[in-house]
């Protein structure tokens, strides 16, 4: 039986639409490519409210909620930042629909001392309006500032830590979050890296912590960390061992949700379908939306493009103990994602889109253009990776020498001042890390004002770690900076056309080519071939 999500180009085939960052392109595959679409959403609830209600009242092995209550104790509820879901949901968003429901529980349960923090570790505050977008105005208004807060991960007065795992990792946390009574997680599953036990011991924790796994030696050695299992993923492992450490001490109530794909409104919808299925209206659209962002620069296309805000709904909610919550996520986050490929692809192509967890109102710089291909997009996997061991992967996007100062400042010298010397993870990791993270500048910046931490552009670096390990080449499509991409050990082609015949001349005859039609997000469900895999392969860089 066929896959529906799956299409093999033929001569007759249409153009294929693709993002380049905040352009659309149309383009032709070459025959016999295999494109690979996600899968339509599932329905969302039809009364998310009462499901919610359900999962507080029915958790999996724990009290419900309200039997965790009493007069006078000390609660605090922490929820996902803004780097999910992608881009921004719309009002309300999910977890502003569970925050209502949690607080009025504790109200009627005569709980007070309630303080609300964004768990955003060591990624950039959020600013005022975005909490709001997240919370709602009644509990913006009712919390904000003393009680509704940024995580600070450097507010050395406010952070505890409580010693080590049977590994040696360091475990820290938010200081108001241990001395509660009970520390309730709110969070918004997008890909199955997501939530469990990541939740509270990276968003509650600091850099000491976080750097036991976000490591090039960690890195490299996971298959495929969007694969939560232990044995995949050495980063869920270390996680995992911190997490259980930190339920020893503290009380967690963990509330998971589950969101499907729909990330577009329907007038945009024909975004996430086949080219196949479009009508003469829907290729209007594409076209009118492609002459636009074509025509605009680079903030009135982010505000064109954030004036859509995505339609996830809701698909699945669950509470109480930590692991058996996230089993019941993940395997309905699959469900969404996971589409079944037989067969890896010589050569793969990936259109990178204009937004990642990273760069959320403000522009994508080439290190999350790498975060994004050899980081997220090759490890959207089970089974085997899409791209053969040694393979090519082809991305579109501008790659261009361009960072929001605000957002990304410490990344702006890791490129420039660090990469000219080394793109050596290890090296990185060994001789700059802990200075970027201990820098003054940076520290009062993340502090402060809205930058990611001084550790972060490390962590990016090693996030593309196995891929690079993995990868033969990277090839750019559209770049418009070649020394930007010699600095990443990435090769320049003018467009996809040249780029497919640059990848096709170290590709085996009759290369397989696989185009990964994103977004929204998918994973793929690889049966790898029989073929050996040839270990004498060179990594990209």
């Amino acid at each position: 039986m066929s896959n529906p999500q799956i299409h093999i180009v033929d001569k007759d085939s249409p153009a294929r639409l693709m993002w380049s960052g905040e352009q659309l392109l149309l383009e032709h595959l070459p025959a016999g490519t295999r494109v690979i679409y996600p899968k339509p959403p599932i329905a969302g609830l039809k009364d998310p409210d009462a499901a919610i209600r359900y999962a507080l009242n029915n958790p999996i092995n724990m009290e419900p909620l309200h039997g965790l209550l009493y007069p006078g104790m000390k609660v605090t509820i922490a929820f996902d930042d803004i780097s999910l879901p992608l881009p921004p949901m719309r009002s309300p968003d999910i977890r502003q629909r569970v925050l209502e429901i949690v607080l009025e529980i504790l109200a009627n349960h005569g709980v007070d001392d309630i303080h609300l923090i964004a768990a955003l570790a060591v990624h950039r505050r959020m600013t005022a309006d975005e909490i709001k977008h997240v919370v709602g105005a009644k509990i913006f208004n009712g919390y904000w500032p003393d009680r509704l807060y940024n995580h600070d991960a450097e507010d050395v007065d406010n952070m505890l830590d409580l010693g080590k795992t049977d590994e040696g990792e360091y475990v820290q946390i938010n200081k108001r979050a241990m001395e509660s009574d009970l520390l309730i997680y709110v969070n918004l599953n997008l890909v199955p890296m997501d939530g469990g036990h990541k939740s509270v011991a990276t968003g509650l924790t600091g850099y000491k912590a976080l750097r036991a796994h976000h490591n090039p030696y960690v890195m490299e050695k996971c298959d495929s960390y969007m694969d939560p299992r232990e044995e995949r993923s050495p980063l869920a492992a270390s996680i995992n061992r911190q997490g259980r450490y930190l339920e020893k001490h503290v009380k967690i109530f963990h509330i998971e949700t589950a969101i499907n794909n729909r990330m577009f409104p329907q007038q945009l919808d024909f975004l996430a379908r086949k080219e196949e299925t479009f009508s003469d209206f829907d290729w209007q659209k594409a076209k009118a939306l492609k002459a636009t962002l074509d025509s605009l620069p680079h903030q009135a296309r982010q505000k064109l493009l954030y004036s859509s805000p995505a339609q996830y709904e809701l698909i699945g909610v669950w509470a109480g103990e930590c692991e058996a919550v996230h089993e019941k996520t993940v395997a309905r986050c699959f469900e969404q994602y996971a589409i079944p490929v037989k067969g890896q692809a010589d050569i793969g192509i990936y259109g990178i889109p204009y937004v990642c967890p990273y760069n959320v109102h403000s522009y994508m710089n080439p290190l999350l253009v790498q975060v994004q291909a050899t980081g997220y997009l090759h490890n959207l996997y089970r089974g085997a990776p899409l791209i053969k061991k040694g393979g090519t992967m082809i991305i579109t996007h501008p790659f261009n020498d361009q960072f929001d100062a605000t957002h990304h400042a410490p990344y702006i010298e890791f490129v420039h001042r660090l990469l000219p010397e080394t793109r050596d993870a290890k090296t990185l990791h060994k001789k700059y890390e802990q200075k970027f993270a201990e820098d003054p500048v940076y520290v009062e910046l993340y502090r402060k004002g809205n930058a990611y931490h001084g550790a972060h552009p490390f962590f990016m670096w090693y996030w593309g770690e196995a891929g690079r390990q993995h990868l033969g080449r990277v090839i750019v499509a559209g770049a418009t900076d070649d020394y930007m991409c010699e600095l990443f050990g990435y090769e320049p082609a003018a467009n996809l056309q040249e780029a497919i015949a640059m990848a096709q001349d170290s590709a085996p005859p009759s290369p397989q080519i696989s185009m990964v039609h994103v977004p929204p997000i998918m994973m793929v469900d690889v049966t790898p071939d029989e073929k050996p895999v040839d270990k004498n392969s060179k990594p990209v860089g």
